[in-house]
């Protein structure tokens, strides 16, 4: 651009000269914020942590002693960083050597204090993160029944991508109001809970014990929160305080309902009308880096990030803070203003109240947990039933090897038809073999079974009991065909409910669609077993067209449900009411601390004879004063 600017040929060192230029621009920036900071004592490492936002973190005299801090967290893909590498070499015989970095040496660190110190995140990392998952007996109560669907934390689904990058991309935290708090690299692998386990950990750490209640939002929280609480470091931190992950609202459209109940905010108290979503809005924005990022130098990809997080958190979410609130404001009034219709669909429902609409969710919740696990008698009985399938058929086999067995003879005296003879037989003793230990294996389970339901007769086919538990198998494989199948039909309507709603964007639009075309291969799929098992059950369930799914063109809820959600939506509304209220007087009071105390430091260092400094001090007054008066 300058050389074009005073038309002359392109000059490749220019280039150079400027990124050296614009380092030694950014370090005197930085290190005139930190002397800054020394002169206001604020130079703790954890000090914007604790004073990130006004509204969250600046609490006042008189409140509450229960302190709600709310946050959420995210991975994005996007900010990847190739790993520049040494050409391909061989040894002498030929074999490829492993290819050296070519990385200049580069000694300095992330610039300020939003990225966590890799060794950090290493030492909350785990040897086997999938056993943390894992559902036990002690919380059996507690799950959900779709953590163990969400598979994205596995590292084999990005190793091709780790050989190519050395990072994968970013792992941010945000609060409520869209302030970042941190930020983690995710180095040669995908999205692991270490990132997140580093991000709380840091979050508890800096915040201190005043944080009673911790609120995160993470789109696969349901199975983050059993990894906390078996977690041998970040559970210690935790242990003073009430902690709660719950999943985004829009990513927990795509769990099932079972978790929905218990784990999305608006089922939640305390959280108000928090969807816990500002990660994909810093996402957005980031990903203006990912193009110029992709093949810098890691120092320069913190510098980046370090910038666009500090920039858009002085100038963009403080500059629209109070926009933000005025928005949640109306959003919460607008919520309540629909307390009419709750109370016609009460009155339509037979005067139902308040409380009965709060046990129909969990008359809802206990049902779902009831479907999780099958009656031990029916399993027992469907596993009888197979086991007996199983047995039959390989008695069927026997039978039949030993009827038909009349012998084997070797055939002929010349080497060749002995050879083929020999292999002939040990071929036919194998299978043999295999066939008798098939049918023993299959009668021990038989017996073992028996033994379990404490049966006299062996069942025989065409029984009754035979029979029932046939058509009971039957609908078992039938109602897993049509919940998937129901279950994918729901998740598209929920995407194509989304494409519609005014405000969103063309690039959310168009991933909700590219979403939409894999899932309508998954609906085939389901609808092709969905009919398959319907066809065992005879005339008892017709089975379905592609053309009927696809002209599902709504959602049909009942009345109740409508209630039901409605109820706890103006619920939600007035909790976020009370939360707006209170983070309100916070910012007001903090825009008049704030310049209070900048204007007395920079008094105080001019009378000090530090002009400099006191310049400095003036220019940042000015700089965060500014948005004073629309925030008023």
């Amino acid at each position: 651009m300058m050389c074009d600017l005073h038309s002359v040929p392109p000059r490749p060192y220019l280039g150079v000269q400027f990124s050296v230029a614009f380092d030694v621009y950014l370090s005197v920036r930085a290190e005139t914020a930190r002397r800054v900071r020394t002169a206001l004592g604020r130079s703790d490492p954890c000090w914007r942590l604790r004073n990130v936002c006004p509204c969250c973190t600046y609490k006042l005299k008189g409140e509450a002693k229960e302190w709600l801090f709310l946050f959420t967290c995210d991975s994005n893909d996007s900010a990847k960083r190739f790993a520049r590498k040494k050409r391909e070499e061989w040894d002498e015989e030929g074999n490829t050597l492993p290819r050296e970095s070519a990385e200049r040496d580069d000694h300095r660190g992330a610039p300020g204090d939003y990225f966590i110190a890799r060794e950090t995140v290493e030492s909350c990392a785990v040897a086997d993160e999938e056993e943390l998952a894992k559902a036990h007996d002690d919380d059996e109560e507690k799950d959900s029944g779709c953590a163990e669907k969400w598979q994205n934390m596995k590292e084999s689904h990005t190793v091709r991508a780790a050989a190519v990058y050395d990072e994968t991309g970013i792992f941010a935290g945000l609060c409520r109001h869209g302030f970042v708090l941190a930020l983690v690299d995710m180095v040669k692998s995908g999205e692991l809970a270490k990132y997140a386990f580093a991000l709380l950990a840091h979050v508890c750490w800096a915040l201190g014990p005043e944080i009673c209640r911790l609120v995160l939002g993470y789109d696969i929280g349901c199975r983050f929160y059993k990894m906390v609480m078996r977690h041998p470091r970040v559970k210690d931190l935790l242990n003073s305080r009430e902690f709660v992950a719950l999943v985004g609202a829009f990513h927990g459209t795509a769990h099932g309902r079972l978790c929905q109940t218990r784990n999305l905010p608006k089922y939640r108290d305390d959280v108000g009308l928090e969807g816990f979503e500002e990660c994909e809005t810093f996402f957005s924005e980031s990903n203006a880096l990912a193009a110029r990022t992709r093949y810098s130098s890691a120092f320069h990809r913190w510098q980046a990030f370090a910038t666009c997080a500090e920039h858009k958190d002085r100038f963009q979410t403080y500059g629209q803070l109070s926009h933000t609130l005025c928005t949640k404001y109306r959003h919460a009034l607008a919520v309540l203003a629909e307390a009419p219709v709750l109370a016609r669909l009460m009155s339509e429902l037979g005067s139902v109240t308040a409380a009965t609409l709060k046990g129909w969710l969990k008359a809802e919740r206990d049902y779902l947990a009831s479907l999780q696990k099958e009656p031990e008698e029916e399993t027992l009985h469907m596993e009888y039933y197979q086991a007996l399938v199983n047995f039959y058929d390989a008695r069927d086999a026997a039978d039949s090897l030993r009827a038909n067995v009349t012998g084997l003879q070797f055939v002929g005296e010349s080497g060749t038809d002995r050879a083929g003879a020999e292999s002939t037989t040990q071929k036919f003793e194998t299978n043999r073999r295999h066939i008798y230990e098939r049918e023993n294996k299959c009668l021990e389970t038989v017996r073992y079974l028996e033994a379990r339901l404490e049966l006299v007769e062996r069942w025989q086919p065409g029984d009754e009991n035979w029979v029932q538990a046939q058509l009971l198998v039957s609908k078992r494989c039938y109602q897993l065909a049509l919940d998937k199948l129901e279950s994918l039909v729901a998740a598209c309507l929920l995407e194509l409910w989304k494409m519609n709603i005014p405000g969103t964007g063309y690039k959310l639009r168009k991933h909700i669609a590219k979403a939409m075309q894999a899932c309508s291969k998954a609906v085939r799929t389901a609808l092709a077993n969905y009919n398959t098992a319907a066809a065992t059950l005879e005339s008892l369930r017709p089975p379905l067209e592609w053309e009927m799914v696809v002209e599902y063109a709504f959602l049909c809820r009942g009345s109740g449900c409508a209630a039901m959600d409605l109820h706890f939506k103006i619920k939600r509304a007035k909790e976020e009411i009370k939360q707006l209220n209170v983070e309100i007087r916070r910012l007001c009071t903090y825009m008049h601390d704030e310049d209070t105390f900048l204007a007395y430091h920079a008094r105080r260092l001019r009378d000090d004879h530090q002009p400099q400094l006191a310049h400095q001090v003036e220019l940042y007054r000015q700089q965060h004063t500014r948005f004073t008066d629309n925030h008023r």
